[in-house]
């Protein structure tokens, strides 16, 4: 059997007013479709685990987010509102933003054998038409840094993506945290990912 983890409780309560039975539905829809999924909270965000990490949510001041781990292997097609945010379906503010309960299964499903089988996901070279979606530390840190989310949003594509590409490429936690960290800190200094090696 699966756990339930009580920081998940804590952290839907927290939530804003939409959010809260959102991701309580989000919740019980992962475990109804996976029994065995397991909780823990990653990053600050609540994580559902099954021979890996499956799935995750996260919510914010107006809006909050579900996102698959191997997402680029359950979807083969770039999803419309995808790039509009971290997770997989973009900004989420009401029920509607999201696929309907049996399609949620069918995606959970696919991600279950995805770990079962040990498949990892596609490398974006491979897939260049397809963002990879921003982790989800990124863009709470974006949240809380003003100057940092001004200098991002200003970015080209191009260059936002080197900054998402290299926090969501980190293989181990404490990577990821000081990755992050830099990030963050170059933003704010309104520098572009590589600007250590720019001319001038």
């Amino acid at each position: 059997m699966g756990s339930r983890d009580d920081r998940f409780d804590a952290y839907i309560d927290k939530a804003a007013d939409f959010a809260q039975p959102i991701l309580r539905e989000l919740r019980e829809i992962v475990h109804g479709a996976c029994p065995d999924v397991e909780e823990s909270i990653k990053w600050g965000m609540p994580s559902f685990g099954y021979h890996g990490i499956l799935c995750w949510m996260a919510s914010f001041k107006e809006h909050c987010t579900f996102g698959f781990w191997k997402h680029s292997l359950v979807f083969e097609e770039a999803l419309p509102n995808e790039h509009k945010a971290m997770g997989s379906f973009g900004r989420v503010t009401t029920r509607r933003d999201l696929p309907t309960k049996a399609q949620l299964v069918k995606h959970i499903k696919k991600a279950m054998r995805l770990n079962e089988e040990g498949i990892n996901a596609v490398r974006e070279k491979t897939r260049p038409n397809v963002a990879i979606p921003m982790p989800p530390e990124l863009e709470a840190g974006l949240a809380k840094n003003k100057k940092a989310r001004a200098t991002f949003e200003a970015f080209p594509p191009g260059q936002q993506r080197e900054y998402v590409e290299w926090i969501a490429t980190a293989k181990r936690a404490e990577t990821r945290a000081t990755r992050l960290a830099s990030a963050l800190e170059w933003l704010t200094e309104g520098k572009r990912r590589n600007w250590k090696y720019e001319k001038g």
